[in-house]
């Protein structure tokens, strides 16, 4: 339990317990927990507000939730890493530049890109999809943060993000999947245990890609493939809700 009031602790605003980065790394295995619980937050934000108010106004509560739930550390590692990967030409200016608290035009435009398209996709998540998908998408994307924290190097010598690598055991990725896997197939059905699939592989596919330009991954570039991972999740859910029904309608447990 302690473990887990920690990982709430570091990805919430919520202050369940002080933020040692030094305890932090067993944490992790409990990051698809908490993503579970801010979704279904924000599940029960648009049970109360979708009859009152129109779409677009929902969707644009349910983005502002989020940043403000989750302290925005994770929209705040996009914006740096947006800068950092397109603003340098080598590993060591890319690194030098996720350092810098100034925000560049890669991180403006970036940032705006990602708000704009996750209110238009929370706004346009209806009918049988609602609920389930709002629950998982953030449970789904902090597992594919995961897999990326075991499958990559870390970049630094120091740095917020190393104690979560050095802190690593098997068993984290496997609770994290256990958790991510049941919640999907429960809520979403078949539906739900193809977008934990898509999502490890852009997580993955995106550390891979994040790791070439910088020599591995960082707490920035950690919080950036989460963002990318919940539009995915959003953006493929939704478009197979409309392809494909049947693959949401029968829960797997």
């Amino acid at each position: 339990m302690r473990d887990l009031r920690l990982a709430v602790g570091f990805l919430t605003i919520l202050p369940f317990a002080p933020r040692d980065p030094a305890e932090m790394g067993p944490a992790r295995a409990y990051f698809p927990l908490v993503g579970l619980a801010l979704g279904g937050i924000l599940a029960a934000l648009d049970f109360a507000a979708r009859e009152a108010l129109p779409s677009p106004v929902v969707g644009a509560l349910l983005a502002v939730a989020m940043l403000v739930l989750t302290r925005a550390i994770h929209t705040e590692g996009f914006l740096d890493s947006c800068d950092a990967l397109f603003g340098g030409h080598s590993p060591e200016r890319r690194l030098e530049i996720l350092r810098d608290s100034h925000v560049g035009a890669f991180a403006v435009i970036g940032g705006a890109a990602l708000i704009l398209l996750k209110w238009s996709l929370l706004m346009s998540i209806m009918g049988d999809l609602q609920i389930g998908l709002l629950v998982v998408f953030p449970c789904m994307s902090r597992f594919g943060m995961l897999c990326t924290m075991a499958a990559f190097p870390y970049a630094r010598e120091q740095g917020l993000g190393r104690v979560f690598k050095d802190g690593a055991q098997p068993w984290h990725v496997v609770f994290g999947f256990a958790t991510a896997a049941v919640a999907g197939g429960a809520l979403l059905g078949i539906g739900g245990l193809v977008l934990l699939g898509a999502a490890i592989v852009v997580s993955l596919g995106l550390g891979r890609w994040i790791s070439g330009m910088l020599g591995g991954m960082t707490g920035d570039t950690y919080g950036a493939v989460n963002e990318l991972t919940e539009v995915t999740v959003l953006l493929l859910g939704i478009a197979l809700f409309r392809v494909i029904p049947d693959l949401y309608q029968t829960p797997l447990w």
